[in-house]
């Protein structure tokens, strides 16, 4: 067995109909760029009715058909926010808790320590967060339920340097279920590609499409601290 084996995403994604939100942040293989990306898939009308939209800061997910929104309290949200300590990647309205933390001299792992999993029973869906520094390291964490009732909340955090060719995949499921199951054991080791163009196809094309709903992509230069965007909606 290969611990160190660098797994594909297109096949993590193309195996898998319902990872539900997923984040990547990694190293492109010369070196020279850091990768983050951001997906949501959804199997209600109310999660499927949405889109990514930028912001000065980042971007933030609204209604496609405001019309068709029922409860917005956990599918409204910015997925993501830049700071001067780096780029802030999350699920949910956390992405707030950790850049007000980072405001009052908090760390990423003290910020997440006020918060806990979903309150969607029995799905309990994890709460998964990101930070990607300057220098290209990078940090995810995983908030879940320690049980089937919800009774109390697990916190796992992880740290990488930022290794050429290397990314690192977190997501809120296993797979599709009911209840559905949630992700389990360190976050994978995946492939990146030095060209954003042809990443996003990649992770776009291998998500489920009866489930996927929107992508955001950027890379940003190690060097220079410019960045590329793109954005992906199913909704268009």
């Amino acid at each position: 067995m290969n611990i160190y084996e660098i797994g594909s995403i297109a096949q993590k994604l193309s195996s898998n109909t319902y990872p539900g939100r997923g984040i990547i942040l990694g190293i492109t293989p010369d070196g020279r760029k850091a990768a983050a990306a951001y997906f949501i898939m959804g199997r209600s009308v109310n999660s499927r009715n949405r889109i990514f939209s930028e912001e000065p800061d980042g971007i933030r997910t609204e209604a496609f058909d405001p019309s068709k929104m029922a409860d917005p309290s956990l599918i409204i949200y910015h997925p993501v926010r830049e700071r001067a300590e780096g780029l802030i990647v999350t699920n949910g309205d956390q992405t707030d808790t950790i850049a007000d933390g980072f405001a009052n001299g908090l760390s990423f792992e003290e910020a997440l320590r006020t918060r806990q999993f979903e309150p969607d029973g029995p799905n309990w869906t994890p709460r998964i967060s990101g930070v990607q520094m300057k220098d290209g390291s990078y940090k995810l964490s995983i908030l879940k339920s320690v049980d089937a009732e919800g009774s109390a909340c697990v916190r796992q955090f992880f740290e990488y340097p930022p290794v050429a060719g290397l990314g690192h995949f977190i997501h809120t499921y296993v797979c599709d279920g009911n209840p559905i199951p949630t992700f389990q054991g360190e976050p994978e080791r995946v492939d990146v590609v030095n060209d954003i163009d042809e990443y996003t196809g990649i992770l776009w094309n291998n998500l489920d499409p009866n489930n996927r709903v929107s992508l955001f992509v950027r890379y940003t230069d190690l060097e220079s601290g410019e960045y590329e965007q793109l954005i992906v909606n199913e909704n268009t």
